[in-house]
């Protein structure tokens, strides 16, 4: 199977890359200023609505192509085992979904892209370490404030004696407020010597 039957080389070229792998205090990074506590994080893509990303994410998330979504999910992977920002971290852990909501659509998203990296920069992938227990509204059309309270309290750690001390990159598809990736984060920290690193496939620019 070859790369150009995920996505060409020119379609490739012409999706608009964010380089926040080189840089530790980026857009992405500063979503978290003042809210948690994150070594660094990255995106590989910049999301403009009706977009080249948009489309390609869609062709993943919803339309089942999770060839392709793997495969973002090694160049971006591929990006950060370049980078000595994420040299320390040594699990991947997806943002999760409800069971009833995953059973639907057939396959979590942040878990086929967390898989990609963990294949490239060859740590482990886990998901066990954090689960959502509770199924909430979609975080479509709402602010902020309406997103963080929508995920506040959905997400627990199971088995904390595995988590401790662990330098974990949590995975998720697209960054828009933060919020429900800040609401991982917060939970994931509350585990003594754990330490959060953040990618998803793009940011909402």
């Amino acid at each position: 199977m070859t790369h150009e039957k995920h996505l060409c080389t020119l379609c490739r070229t012409l999706l608009p890359q964010t380089r926040f792998h080189k840089h530790k205090e980026n857009q992405l990074s500063r979503i978290f200023w003042g809210r948690q506590k994150i070594e660094t994080g990255t995106a590989l893509y910049f999301f403009h609505k009706k977009g080249k990303v948009q489309r390609v994410i869609h062709q993943f998330k919803y339309k089942g192509n999770i060839d392709l979504g793997h495969y973002l999910g090694t160049i971006l992977g591929n990006n950060m085992a370049q980078s000595d920002l994420y040299n320390s971290i040594n699990c991947v852990i997806p943002v999760p979904l409800h069971p009833d909501k995953e059973r639907k659509r057939g396959f979590n998203q942040s878990a086929v892209i967390a898989k990609g990296i963990a294949k490239s920069m060859k740590i482990k992938f886990r998901t066990d370490l954090l689960i959502r227990s509770k199924h909430t509204e979609t975080q479509t059309r709402k602010d902020r404030l309406q997103r963080w309270q929508n995920v506040s309290s959905v997400f627990e750690t199971p088995n904390t004696a595995l988590l401790e001390q662990k330098s974990i990159l949590l995975v998720d598809d697209v960054i828009t407020t933060g919020a429900t990736l800040e609401a991982c984060v917060e939970k994931l920290l509350q585990t003594k010597g754990v330490r959060v690193w953040i990618a998803t496939l793009a940011i909402t620019d």
